[in-house]
């Protein structure tokens, strides 16, 4: 909590009296961040816009959210990993069934069209998120491995929005 309050430039009381511990904090941070996220990956899925687009600026929001959150990632698996039973509780809140019915109605129609091979709206959410979260997990190792400075790191970040989505979009393509 010490941390946290030197982090916020607050004294650790006053985060005490608000919060009273580091868990309802979290309940605090994890609900809104991925409200925030979700919300916003469900107005883009829920929108009229064509499949290819849909899929770019999902993308982009993913990495946009991530380049401002870069330790959430990694927060959230230690997380999971430290306790699975009240992530899964806060993540059960996400209408995701709902959202991803949605999307698989328009994969449908593409497939149906040929526009693009057979795949599920979870599989190709789950590649997107893949392809967008790993880069900020093994950051350091990628850092290391392709000897870059913060800079240029955060630059191919940004490389990524178009990569990820044009790799996305020519492995669905027919």
């Amino acid at each position: 909590m010490q941390d946290i309050a030197d982090q916020a430039g607050f004294n650790k009381a006053l985060v005490h009296y608000y919060f009273t511990s580091k868990d309802k904090l979290f309940d605090l941070v994890f609900e809104q961040e991925f409200s925030s996220l979700f919300s916003n990956l469900a107005m883009i899925i829920s929108s009229d816009l064509p499949l290819f687009e849909k899929i770019e600026k999902v993308v982009s929001l993913d990495i946009e959210h991530l380049s401002q959150f870069p330790g959430l990632p990694i927060f959230v698996l230690n997380e999971m990993s430290r306790n699975p039973e009240v992530i899964l509780k806060r993540l059960k809140k996400i209408p995701v069934e709902k959202v991803l019915g949605v999307f698989q109605k328009q994969i449908n129609a593409e497939i149906k069209k040929g526009t693009i091979k057979k795949i599920t709206a979870e599989q190709l959410f789950i590649n997107i998120q893949s392809l967008c979260i790993f880069p900020f997990i093994a950051r350091p190792m990628i850092k290391g491995l392709m000897q870059l400075d913060e800079k240029t790191y955060m630059a191919m970040i940004q490389k990524r929005k178009t990569e990820v989505a044009q790799f996305i979009i020519n492995a669905i393509k027919a």
